[in-house]
């Protein structure tokens, strides 16, 4: 899949391993998991080859935050997402935006 990051600090993350805002720190074993779980959905081509991954946990969510899709980063953490498809099959190309690395808990 193609990544694109909504937000700077997500961005800032994913390549420098930290972000400036001193509202967006996250502990070292986060960030380590948020690339590794970035990564992973890199490599996948699409949204089905989220399913077998079972520590992804990936899902489809509901309610207030219906529309977006979420995997696991850990067992507090989790990255929100949206996917879209880009061209015709069998050139088609996933996108997927992503919005937040929520605590899932709070």
């Amino acid at each position: 899949m193609e990544i694109n990051f909504e937000k700077d600090y997500l961005k800032e993350l994913y390549e420098n391993g930290k972000a400036r805002s001193k509202k967006h720190r996250f502990q070292p074993n986060v960030i380590k998991k948020f690339i590794q779980t970035i990564d992973k959905l890199r490599v996948a081509k699409n949204t089905e080859e989220l399913y077998p991954i079972r520590s992804l946990n990936y899902e489809k969510l509901i309610g207030d935050k219906k529309g977006l899709e979420s995997v696991r980063v850990d067992g507090k953490y989790r990255i929100e997402f949206i996917t879209t498809l880009e061209g015709e099959e069998p050139n088609s190309i996933t996108i997927c935006s992503i919005i937040e690395l929520s605590n899932h808990y709070k």
